[in-house]
């Protein structure tokens, strides 16, 4: 008896991965010629980014923060000064 296996064939998925494979030299290759060598994103610099736009949100939170506070003291205050100026003089 003679079993023969068959032949491997290219299968879908094969085809994806490769053509993905395919694409994402070519997208690197196409960055590295456009933007330059030293302009080219890695993960270091995109961490950096990251680190740079939670500041960049933290310091806009705290002034917005600041703003919020001083507005409700001047309020407080205004009240205060509303309430000086009904009290009954007795």
């Amino acid at each position: 008896m003679n079993i023969a296996e068959p032949n491997p064939s290219i299968g879908l998925t094969t085809i994806s991965r490769t053509v993905a494979s395919l694409a994402v030299g070519v997208v690197h290759t196409l960055e590295r010629a456009v933007v330059g060598e030293a302009r080219v994103r890695t993960a270091r610099g995109n961490a950096w980014e990251a680190v740079c736009a939670d500041r960049a949100r933290a310091d806009k939170r705290a002034e917005l923060d600041r703003l919020v506070a001083e507005l409700a003291a001047a309020r407080a205050a205004a009240r205060r000064q509303q309430q000086r100026e009904h009290q009954p003089v007795g």
